[in-house]
């Protein structure tokens, strides 16, 4: 999962571009990257591993000139966590293209070969992102016109689209010409236009979650569709097209449960609204199921801080006192993100310090979002135990997570998930709680299907199993197992490219 943003301004975009990338940095904290184009037409790059806060210093923000540009945060699955694979990434040819990507194609390899047999381009990453701007550069280059017209631009989207494979949100620039940004045609990955009114001159603003507007000043206008693609010039005209055929939406449920900001709306639902459904749904079936268990509960604590909202609502149906347990220490990236199963169990205590008042001698129900790995979840249940917790049960805001997702989640094999191949009651026992509860699939439907009902389908292949691009079998699912797992990407790391420590023009 990564953050995207894009903007097209009157004035200076570097600091606008930077502030968009701090309100997506929950979307990745591995590296950042923000490239500009001045007014002799050049790019002005910057990327480096780290926060945006570590990556861009003043030297580095100064040195970004110009008045459009595009940003990315990066959380890795494909390739490593090197810089060589930090985005953006630019090609000079034709004309000079650089561009952003959030999401993961499922036929990178399948792209890699064909773009050196048919378009003698040299891919140099494993990065999914650098095939797909080769892919694209290559179709642009079939135009013989110095002049791109919107319909040149349309075909060339609809040419890669037919081409790749998998979720991907994407932003790109052409010099001399203008911005581009499309989404694959299901929609799986989030995209958000927005603009404002600058002393009677329109600029716009394209990113991953609306939050990244809202703090820039930008306007929410709408969602980007399905296979829709909007070109806008860097003269401001902007032209929009669906360029796939049968686009249908079927968005990532998992930005609802737990990647997206609450402060977000992406496709219609506000994600706070959904995580309280969330809530109130799981708290009936535990009220349905759980019987005199209830009245054993003392207290109701979430896992900071996406279950947060969540927990609040189980509180208020369960009738049980909501609290806050455990202090967050916000200096610490999200485990689930982090690289390595190493790094993300070692974070666990670093990140969370539990308040022992609230737990010594209660029978307390912790509340998380979801359970993945369940190292993190065992580690907590512990925490909760040591500081005096006479029993502890665990409900989770989203079902039995038990398939890999191949579309930009790092959920690489099925034996790394605590679920698969276990029933509920194993599961708790392998992270230590008395009871253990998790949501129906249809409730967590249900919970955004409330705020907008016009979605009928959802990328829920975690849950499922069911991949809705239907290019995923065994094979595919052994080599992304083979490819992405620790060992794989510690060895990636250590076959980077790039050598050295950062990369600035």
């Amino acid at each position: 999962m990564c953050g995207i943003v894009g903007i097209i301004g009157k004035s200076p975009v570097n600091q606008a571009i930077y502030d968009g990338l701090t309100l997506l940095q929950h979307r990745g904290q591995d590296a950042a990257g923000i490239v500009t184009i001045d007014d002799e037409n050049r790019f002005r790059l910057r990327k480096a591993n780290g926060l945006v806060s570590d990556v861009f210093q003043q030297e580095h923000m100064l040195r970004l000139q110009g008045n459009v540009g595009i940003g990315h945060v990066r959380y890795p699955t494909a390739g490593s966590s090197s810089v060589s694979e930090a985005q953006p990434f630019y090609v000079n040819s034709p004309f000079g293209i650089t561009l952003v990507h959030n999401g993961n194609l499922t036929n990178n390899s399948e792209l890699k070969e064909r773009l050196f047999n048919e378009a003698r381009r040299h891919v140099n990453t494993n990065s999914d992102s650098e095939s797909l701007l080769n892919i694209f550069a290559y179709f642009l280059d079939l135009y013989s016109t110095q002049h791109l017209s919107p319909e040149n631009i349309f075909e060339t989207v609809r040419k890669t689209n037919d081409s790749i494979r998998g979720a991907y949100a994407c932003i790109a620039m052409i010099i001399g010409h203008g911005m581009v940004a499309f989404r694959d045609p299901f929609g799986i990955r989030p995209l958000v236009l927005g603009k404002r009114e600058v002393e009677g001159k329109t600029e716009y603003m394209f990113a991953s979650e609306s939050v990244a507007l809202d703090v820039v000043g930008f306007e929410f206008v709408r969602d980007v569709l399905p296979g829709e693609a909007i070109y806008i010039t860097f003269e401001g005209e902007l032209h929009s097209q669906i360029c796939a055929d049968n686009p249908k939406l079927n968005p990532c449920i998992f930005e609802y449960v737990y990647f997206a900001r609450p402060d977000s709306v992406i496709d219609g639902v506000s994600v706070y609204a959904a995580r309280v459904h969330m809530g109130e749904l799981l708290g009936e079936k535990i009220k349905r199921e759980w019987g005199r268990i209830v009245d054993d509960i003392d207290v109701v604590i979430p896992i900071p801080e996406t279950s947060n909202d969540i927990a609040v609502r189980i509180a208020n149906v369960l009738y049980k006192p909501y609290r806050q347990g455990f202090v967050k220490n916000r200096y610490v990236a999200r485990t689930f993100i982090m690289p390595g199963q190493a790094q993300r169990k070692s974070s666990v205590r670093r990140k969370l310090n539990a308040i022992a008042s609230e737990f010594k001698g209660k029978s307390v129900l912790l509340v998380d979002d979801s359970i993945v790995r369940g190292t993190t979840s065992e580690q907590i249940v512990e925490m909760a135990r040591a500081a005096g917790a006479k029993r502890v049960y665990f409900a989770s805001a989203a079902p039995e997570i038990r398939y890999p997702n191949v579309y930009g989640i790092d959920m690489p094999t099925c034996e790394e998930l605590v679920a698969y191949d276990r029933s509920v009651e194993e599961v708790a026992d392998m992270i230590g709680v008395d009871k253990l509860i998790f949501q129906d699939l249809d409730a967590l439907y249900k919970s955004i299907q409330i705020e907008n009902p016009t979605i009928h389908n959802f990328d829920d292949s975690v849950f499922t199993g069911e991949y809705i691009t239907g290019d995923i079998d065994k094979c595919y699912l052994d080599a992304i197992a083979k490819s992405r797992n620790d060992k794989a990407k510690a060895k990636a790391a250590k076959q980077a490219t790039n050598l050295e420590i950062h990369n600035e023009s």
